[in-house]
């Protein structure tokens, strides 16, 4: 597999993490928060608050690894751009006190 096909795989597992987690975030926030009565629903959608609180936190897990795989990815981009950003703030301010 080519590192672009590589690149998007990540990519695009990322952005389908980062809605379920988004997604389950919400429904644990609005819908079954903590401290509810013990007559209060405990389920959304016929899924029970452990169910999503298993898929809220895995997909963070596993998000969190993709995440890490995109960085070792564009590794060389971001030292490159760091170096590129400090340097010019050197120049400029190099040209500065020159003047």
């Amino acid at each position: 597999m080519n590192k672009a096909k590589l690149n998007y795989l990540v990519d695009a597992s990322i952005a389908v993490l980062f809605t379920v987690v988004s997604i389950t975030g919400l429904i644990l926030f609005f819908f079954l928060p903590s401290g509810l009565k013990q007559g209060g629903s405990r389920e959304v959608l016929g899924i029970a608050k452990q169910v999503w609180t298993q898929i809220h936190d895995w997909s963070g897990i596993i998000l969190v690894a993709f995440i890490s795989a995109h960085f070792i990815l564009h590794w060389q981009w971001i030292v490159y751009a760091t170096k590129n950003t400090f340097q010019k703030k050197q120049i400029y301010s190099e040209i500065k006190n020159n003047k």
